[in-house]
This record gives C-alpha cells, structure tokens and sequence, in this order.
C-alpha cells in the first residue's frame, strides 16, 4: 500500500473564476485583467490544467509508482509558496 497526498494550488476551476471575479470587483480592474494577473503569479505564468491533476492522480494510482510512498506531489507551476 502507498500514501501519498496531490497539493494543487492555482488550477484552472470555477474556485478561480470565482476569486478572480471577486479581485476584479475589490480591485476596480476588468475580469480578463484579474485572470491575467492569476497567471503571472505562477512561476509557470500559467494556471494548472484540471486534467494535470487528473494526470498526476493517476499516475500515483498506477503500478508505474507502486514504489513511491510517503510523498506530497506540489501541482503548483513551480510556485513554492516558502520560495516566493
């Protein structure tokens, strides 16, 4: 048996939208610009992709890494929240 845990951080989901659309409002800027600025805040300058996330589960889920156990798998664009 493995444990392991996905800790995704900025991906594309209605959650996003909804924080963008609430930066949009709070901030006086336009939604596209609130996406944008989403973006550039990920080391990637991109938000994760849900099927990135789906990818990673499965391939922890496969017998490709039934020797990997014990490990937290960051799906943050190269963003380390200690690093930034």
């Amino acid at each position: 048996m493995t444990i392991n845990n996905l800790l995704p951080r900025k991906i594309d989901s209605g959650r996003q939208i909804q924080v963008a659309h609430l930066a949009a409002e709070k901030e006086g800027i336009s939604f596209q610009e609130a996406r944008r600025r989403q973006a550039q805040s990920v080391a990637a300058r991109r938000l994760g992709r849900p099927e990135e996330v789906g990818a990673a589960c499965a391939f922890l889920c496969s017998t490709l890494a039934g020797y990997i156990s014990g490990q937290n798998l960051c799906l943050d664009g190269g963003t380390y929240p200690a690093l930034v």
